[in-house]
């Protein structure tokens, strides 16, 4: 199982990034997925969520109207895409596959920096 984000970088406030996470070693349609972030020293927050089969979408509302999760189940994809970056927005950013209560997958994280 591996779940490999990417994308991430260094932006300006006001811009935009899109994460990648891409997915192997079990049945990606079959598990939910969500993006959290963990900035330093705090915990790790939730970002986005959506369904299986991709028709339900939840976001924090920090990010509603900025932040957009999708995916790609024939690519075994998830993807968020983050605009009007803030610099509160600098954080780890995980994706998590997750089905029923026992299996659940983290990526290794890719850093986001929102700075001028």
């Amino acid at each position: 199982v591996q779940l490999v984000e990417s994308g991430g970088g260094l932006v300006q406030p006001g811009g935009s990034l899109m994460l990648s996470c891409a997915a192997s070693g079990f049945t990606f349609s079959n598990y939910v997925m969500r993006w959290y972030r963990q900035a330093p020293g705090r915990e790790r927050e939730f970002v986005a969520f959506i369904s299986s089969g991709g028709g339900g979408r939840t976001y924090a509302d920090s990010m509603k109207g900025r932040f957009t999760i999708s995916r790609d189940n024939a690519k075994n994809m998830v993807y968020l895409q983050m605009n009007s970056l803030k610099p509160e927005d600098t954080a780890v950013y995980y994706c998590n596959a997750r089905s029923g209560s026992t299996r659940d997958y983290w990526g290794q994280g890719t850093q986001v920096t929102v700075s001028s």
